[in-house]
């Protein structure tokens, strides 16, 4: 059966509005642009053209998997993240816009600095890494990722940016290994209490529960970057992380524990708290945690 872009469309956009989707024009438009190539834009002008039947076809299966509830990223392949492209799969945790902002206050303290050695640690797709690497071009970026899966990704978005990031294969649960002195450590760990994983949104489901889970309080990855990397930063260097929403005031004291100053916490787009920062070497730890 034959029809336009302009019926695909909103034949699409009903059907993941009956399925409760959010916002169902925005993803179904991502969803003609992987298929067909054809922006929002486009599709103003070109939404009497008819759609071929092949994509018609791809499309609709994409449909049916979204309105089940698996994340529109994972069906489109990339998603965007500080302005760059990154490729992204089942396996590797989804770019998300707030963590631009942890992404912009390290851009920021590496300003004027010349060859800043940054460190990235659950590094994932790359995102943090690979923005840093393209968008600081004089610094030397380090990324420490676990999982396997993930790993593949990374090294493809760095190659996908064009830029020379330096992938390690590691768990900062452990003992660090060799890696030398950085002006910047940056991470997104997993910080969901393990508690509360059942009780995540469909979508999140697909994503790694080792990308997700921070253990029991959700702050086990911090905990153990604050006693075991520390010493891997340069006097005045910055210790940059992102956080849960509701996690501001414990990692805050955590870092204050461990002897950071200028500790300040940043909110993201929403308005909720997402990133803390930290300065190192310039106040004694405090005897407990």
């Amino acid at each position: 059966m034959s029809m336009t872009f302009e019926q695909v469309y909103h034949k699409a956009k009903q059907r993941l509005t009956e399925a409760g989707c959010e916002s169902p024009a925005f993803d179904v438009i991502q969803l003609m642009d992987a298929v067909f190539h054809i922006s929002r834009e486009q599709l103003a002008v070109r939404g009497k053209e008819e759609a071929p039947e092949d994509g018609i076809d791809r499309l609709i299966r994409l449909v049916k998997r979204r309105a089940a509830g698996y994340p529109l990223q994972y069906l489109v392949g990339k998603w965007e993240f500080m302005g760059l492209p990154f490729e992204v799969g089942e396996g590797v945790l989804i770019p998300r816009a707030d963590t631009e902002v942890l992404c912009e206050k390290v851009l920021e303290f590496l300003k004027g600095k010349e060859s800043p050695r940054v460190l990235d640690l659950c590094s994932g797709s790359g995102a943090l890494a690979v923005s840093i690497a393209r968008l600081c071009p004089g610094a030397q970026v380090t990324a420490l990722e676990k999982s396997a899966d993930a790993m593949e990704y990374l090294k493809k978005n760095a190659k996908l940016n064009g830029v020379d990031v330096g992938a390690v294969e590691g768990d900062m649960l452990l003992t660090p290994p060799e890696l030398g002195q950085f002006d910047v450590i940056v991470c997104n760990p997993p910080y969901i209490p393990s508690y509360e994983l059942e009780t995540l949104p469909t979508e999140l489901s697909y994503e790694p529960a080792m990308a997700l889970d921070g253990g029991g309080d959700g702050l086990v990855f911090y905990r153990a970057l604050l006693q075991n990397w520390l010493g891997l930063l340069k006097e005045g260097g910055l210790l940059a992380v992102e956080i849960g929403s509701e996690q501001g005031t414990s990692v805050q004291d955590l870092f204050c524990h461990h002897g950071l100053s200028e500790v300040q916490v940043y909110k993201d787009l929403a308005g909720l708290d997402r990133v803390v920062l930290g300065v190192f070497g310039c106040n004694e730890p405090a005897d407990t945690v």
